[in-house]
This record gives structure tokens, sequence and C-alpha cells, in this order.
């Protein structure tokens, strides 16, 4: 079941206060942290139509809840783009309430329309909940890889 209340749209700059402590949230989870300017240098990308990083917020009453970042990149396994799910944070006091899942979604859209391979890195801390919000269950799966590199699985789903 599709939670309706869940609004995604690009990250804006106007959004940076109620983005920030998400990342570093986000960081916090990962046991690391970033010098300000790298979370300075992250921000700016993410806004900049000349860089091909993207970030995509959930808003839930009006509260940013949950942020994804993705990457377009070209890739050595077909001709297509890659698009990589780099970061994906959802709000402690939402989970469960499917999020994660339409923030997802929303990574399958844009990489369809930009005609990219979606890839996925999977984390050793990632959790069952989040690990298993990345099956992308309402999208056809027709081709699927996994690699072991670093503590990192990443997952290349084809959908053309």
């Amino acid at each position: 079941m599709k939670n309706t209340s869940i609004k995604i749209a690009a990250l804006s700059k106007d959004d940076y206060e109620f983005w920030l402590p998400l990342w570093q949230n986000y960081l916090q989870f990962y046991e690391t942290s970033l010098p300000s300017s790298t979370i300075q240098n992250t921000w700016h990308s993410l806004l900049d139509s000349n860089v091909p990083i993207y970030g995509f917020g959930a808003w839930q009453d009006d509260k940013l809840v949950g942020i994804t970042h993705v990457v377009l990149h070209p890739n050595t396994w077909n001709i297509t783009e890659c698009c990589y799910l780099e970061d994906l944070y959802v709000n402690e006091q939402v989970r469960g309430q499917g999020v994660g899942r339409v923030l997802i979604e929303k990574v399958y859209e844009f990489a369809h329309s930009k005609t990219a391979t979606v890839c996925i890195g999977r984390h050793k801390r990632a959790t069952p909940r989040r690990a298993n919000s990345m099956t992308p269950s309402p999208l056809k799966q027709t081709w699927c890889s996994i690699v072991k590199t670093y503590d990192l699985y990443y997952l290349s789903y084809d959908l053309q």
C-alpha cells in the first residue's frame, strides 16, 4: 500500500536547514563524520545542475523526514549510465511507514527518465528493514548482479 501522505521532491536551496540534521544523522549511523567543507561541497553539488549528483527529499506534514542522493555516471557493464543510489536516510521517528520505499521508487523513476541502470550499494550496517526496502518490488527486475567489495554489496538493476 502506497503512503500518499509522503511527498517526494528534488532538494532545493531552501531545504538546507532541514537536510543538514538528516545528513548528520546518516553519517552518525555509519559511525563517520565529514569536515564542514565536505558537507558544504556535497550540498552545493546536490544543487548544481552541472554536477551529476541529485538529491531528493521525502516530506510528511511539511517536515523533511527522509533524503536520498544519487549519482549518474558511465559504467562498464552496459551502454547506459548508472544511477547509483549513494545515500538513503529516514528519520527514526517515521521508519516503518514506507518513507524509504517511496524514496527508492523515486530513484527508479528518476533513473528511468534518464535511461539509466540503477545501482544500489548496501553497507554491512544496513538494517534488515532498510536492506529489504531496497528490493524494487513494484518494478520488473530483468537483470541483477551482486559484487561484494569493502563490505558493500552493489546490486544493479537493468530496467529496460
